[in-house]
């Protein structure tokens, strides 16, 4: 496999099946350093720059302690501490952040965004999240099934329930079609994946031996799943008034009991988070007064079952992000 370093980290077509599983392998043997407490400051002496136009618990995080356990300053840029995109174009932010830092990482909104810091930046630039892709999770995701399944993950079936078009969804069509995980896409046919991706993914897929189905059917979907993942129904950055119509349509695929019966007895629940499984937030509390819902695309009951694995997957964002900046910052093996 070749070499990684210098390289940009936007969105996983980019990249060989053989990366993508190096990836995981790296974020493994990460999880088992920080886990066992040896210290791995391997990036001694680098920095780098996190750009937030859209706020995160799990990224901002990832990165700062992945950054910090790597042995890098950090520096956290949200949109009222620098003039990114207000009063400096993308491109000269670029320019000037790279002669500063040896990553950047960008999260916020269209791709196109990220591709330009990556065009004009002289260092590796990595993807956060942006509308259409977050493929730093991907690898955490990757990573909390094979802890569950093992090494092998040909012949797994994953199957993402709701808003089939959204950043999480087309990321893990990639992913599953790159390492020979059958993908379902399961949700109303307003909500489902561009077709050109679904062929793309429908390409790779046969290749490695895998299939890509998308349906309207949740018993057809679901049965004999390994993996059920949903997302909110919601995604940062849209209006308010969308919850009337994604509610409507959206609701006969909430992940609850019905739908865990319906899959493999070892079957594992996945959320990238944060979810609305209660009331226990702003918005979930502002959804039950104006829709008289208490629980949206996850019914707390799976949410807090012993078959969801949605922390560990958490906590696995920050070895999967350790991975990717090791990985495209340094040529050494460890």
């Amino acid at each position: 496999m070749a070499s990684l370093k210098g390289r940009d980290f936007l969105k996983l077509l980019d990249f060989t099946d053989d990366d993508v599983k190096h990836l995981i392998d790296l974020a493994q043997r990460f999880k088992a350093l920080k886990h066992e407490g040896v210290a791995h400051r391997f990036c001694e002496g680098k920095n780098i720059v996190l750009l937030f136009e859209k706020t995160s618990t799990r990224t901002r995080c990832s990165f700062e302690v992945a950054g910090h356990d790597l042995g890098m300053g950090v520096t956290f840029l949200d949109p009222a501490s620098s003039q990114v995109s207000k009063k400096e174009s993308i491109a000269d932010s670029a320019r000037v952040l790279s002669r500063f830092y040896d990553g950047i990482e960008y999260r916020g909104f269209g791709q196109s965004i990220v591709e330009e810091l990556a065009e004009y930046a002289d260092c590796p630039v990595w993807n956060g999240l942006t509308d259409e892709w977050h493929p730093t999770q991907m690898i955490a995701d990757m990573l909390t099934m094979r802890e569950n399944f093992g090494d092998d993950l040909v012949g797994r079936t994953l199957v993402f329930m709701g808003d089939a078009r959204n950043n999480v969804a087309n990321s893990l069509m990639v992913v599953c079609a790159k390492l020979g995980i059958n993908f379902v896409a399961c949700g109303p046919a307003e909500n489902q994946p561009e077709a050109w991706l679904v062929e793309t993914c429908e390409r790779i897929a046969r290749e490695n031996g895998s299939t890509v189905l998308v349906t309207d059917d949740v018993e057809r979907g679901c049965a004999g799943a390994d993996v059920i993942y949903t997302d909110v129904w919601v995604s940062m950055g849209e209006p308010d008034e969308v919850w009337d119509e994604r509610i409507r349509a959206l609701s006969p695929y909430q992940v609850n009991e019905r739908v865990m019966s319906l899959t493999a007895p070892d079957s594992i629940f996945l959320h990238c988070l944060p979810a609305y499984h209660d009331t226990g937030t702003a918005v979930g509390e502002k959804i039950a007064e104006k829709f008289g819902i208490t629980e949206m695309e996850v019914t707390d009951a799976v949410f807090e079952s012993e078959k969801s694995r949605v922390f560990d997957e958490a906590e696995n964002r920050m070895h999967a992000i350790k991975a990717i900046m090791y990985a495209t910052l340094s040529d050494e093996e460890f």
